[in-house]
């Protein structure tokens, strides 16, 4: 099996370190003094379940690798649309484009069923551009139930956890989600085939819509946010109004709010995502989390006003932060 991980950061790296421990033909795609690090040390894993370096190829040229089996996108969902020329040299006609990204997927719709069949989200997908680029054809979803930092540049500090849930969009049990599969367990990761991946999408999401944007808003890791009366009373409330969008689409998140809560305040004093973006001066990832619930709400008709108060400050956060 022959993997390209385009985006090789923190998850990046440490799903390509594992996949080369398992014996795949793994080439990372990378830049900067991150690069250069993983060539001369191999990616160097430090992990509560062992450390561990694992060296396989790392490049910045697409072109050197060549067409593979699978592509592992580790790229932010807002650089998708940009990504063509990098991801063109690695495509052959079965090659599949697993994105490791939060939120709501462009292919979301995708041999979706029902009335919303074939839908475009303009939030995740805006005017066809994603889908230009990554046909969703060739999209495996991949839900991430693994927090990662990087601590320097080629050393992964993985904080917990080692799910990678999969699935095709039709929600088939295909031959390439089970060889995939095959080759994460044996790499020492874990990586079920869901029949409907869409369930672990919103499970996610229940999380990281009301987590993610609190965190750069308020500079807070997720323990602090959990432990602050107000907060956590806000995140309860945009928990709820998510649940709500996803049950008007069918999915079942299977886990309270106070569970889901009583689970973030375990991780600690983590920040998330989008706090680490927004210290480092980095595009924050908001679209695909706030902005897409609040389409598939005007969408569906369910009142999310907490949701698009939140949006509004953590969009104007970003657009300050961008410039």
């Amino acid at each position: 099996m022959k993997v390209a991980v385009l985006g090789a950061g923190a998850i990046g790296a440490y799903v390509g370190a594992a996949l080369h421990r398992a014996g795949a033909d793994v080439h990372l795609i990378a830049r900067g003094p991150h690069l250069a690090a993983m060539r001369q040390y191999g990616v160097r894993v430090r992990s509560p379940r062992g450390d561990f370096t694992a060296r396989p190829r790392a490049t910045d040229d697409p072109a050197e690798v060549g067409p593979v089996d699978h592509v592992f996108l580790g790229l932010k969902a807002n650089s998708y649309a940009a990504c063509g020329p990098l991801i063109e040299p690695l495509l052959h006609d079965t090659t599949t484009v697993v994105a490791a990204q939060n939120g709501i997927p462009w292919w979301y719709f995708h041999r979706h069923g029902g009335p919303y069949d074939g839908r475009r989200l303009e939030s995740v997908d805006p005017r066809g551009a994603v889908s230009a680029v990554l046909a969703p054809e060739r999209a495996v979803g991949c839900v991430v139930y693994a927090a990662t930092e990087l601590e320097q540049p080629g050393v992964v500090r993985h904080v917990e956890g080692t799910r990678f849930s999969i699935g095709e969009p039709d929600r088939s049990v295909s031959a390439r989600c089970l060889a995939l599969s095959e080759a994460m367990r044996a790499g020492g990761l874990k990586c079920p085939v869901e029949p409907d991946l869409r369930n672990d999408i919103w499970l996610k999401l229940l999380g990281n819509i009301s987590f993610n944007p609190i965190s750069a808003l308020a500079r807070a890791t997720m323990r602090q946010m959990c432990l602050h009366g107000g907060t956590r009373q806000v995140i309860e409330t945009m928990m709820a109004e998510t649940l709500a969008v996803a049950g008007t689409l069918g999915c079942e998140v299977g886990v309270s709010i106070e569970r889901r809560l009583a689970g973030a305040e375990k991780v600690g004093d983590h920040r998330t995502s989008t706090l680490q973006d927004l210290e480092r001066g980095k595009p924050l990832e908001l679209d695909v989390l706030l902005a897409a619930v609040v389409e598939l709400a005007e969408i569906t008709g369910v009142p999310v006003p907490t949701l698009r108060t939140v949006h509004a400050l953590s969009d104007l956060l970003a657009l300050r932060s961008a410039a």
